[in-house]
């Protein structure tokens, strides 16, 4: 019988397109607390760090950072009424994840910069309940970079590091990764670029999320 393996996946940028509502929820966290909103890119930039690491990055360790990231998780709850501003799964996701979960070899995590309340909202809405085998959010670890999260998921399914590797759309999802010492696979479509995703560790680059899974088959046969 083959051993078990774990892929870890990051959420946003990585399994969902979240962008629009995250810019949204900056944006009015900003004004809130009478400052000029970032940039589009910046506020991308930031994504997959746990939120008061966000903000720290944004305005600084002597900005009202600790207020601000409770400003933004008030304004996005609050925009997730808003029908103009969708969270759609990325191509291909949702069979993916079906393949993935039917592999007996395979064993699926997330590793994501979103609270837990944020992950259960995505689960119950997916039906996603019982899919994975390890849940790391921001409430359970330091923020990525920290290999944290890492370390409790391999620890959590009993799975060797070699035989894990991480999917994410951020440098600080491959930075985790390496520091973990687990494989590191990048994606085009998210939010960091492929350059710095390669330049931070990535071992390969996949354009489209159906091309993980030979992708991972690929790594762990080499």
């Amino acid at each position: 019988m083959s051993r078990l393996r774990l892929v870890i996946l990051d959420v946003d940028g990585t399994l969902v397109d979240s962008q629009a509502i995250i810019v949204e929820a900056q944006a009015r966290t900003f004004r809130a607390h009478g400052l000029a909103p970032p940039t589009r890119e910046r506020s991308l930039s930031i994504v997959g760090l746990s939120l008061p690491e966000a903000f720290r990055v944004l305005v600084g360790e002597d900005g009202p950072w600790a207020a601000m990231a409770q400003t933004y998780r008030e304004m996005f709850f609050a925009l997730r009424a808003d029908a103009t501003l969708e969270e759609p799964l990325y191509p291909g996701v949702r069979k993916t994840l079906e393949t993935l979960a039917r592999r007996e070899d395979l064993a699926i995590g997330i590793a994501t910069g979103k609270s837990r309340r944020g992950v259960a909202h995505l689960v119950a809405r997916e039906g996603w309940e019982g899919l994975f085998a390890t849940i790391q959010t921001a409430d359970d670890a330091p923020s990525k970079p920290h290999p944290g999260m890492i370390l409790q998921a391999l620890a959590e399914t009993g799975v060797a590091a070699p035989d894990a590797a991480m999917v994410g759309d951020s440098t600080f999802d491959m930075e985790m990764a390496r520091a973990a010492g687990i494989h590191a696979i990048g994606v085009s479509y998210g939010f960091h670029g492929v350059g710095a995703l390669r330049d931070r560790g990535a071992q390969v680059i996949v354009d489209r999320f159906p091309d993980v899974l030979p992708t991972l088959d690929g790594l762990w046969r080499a």
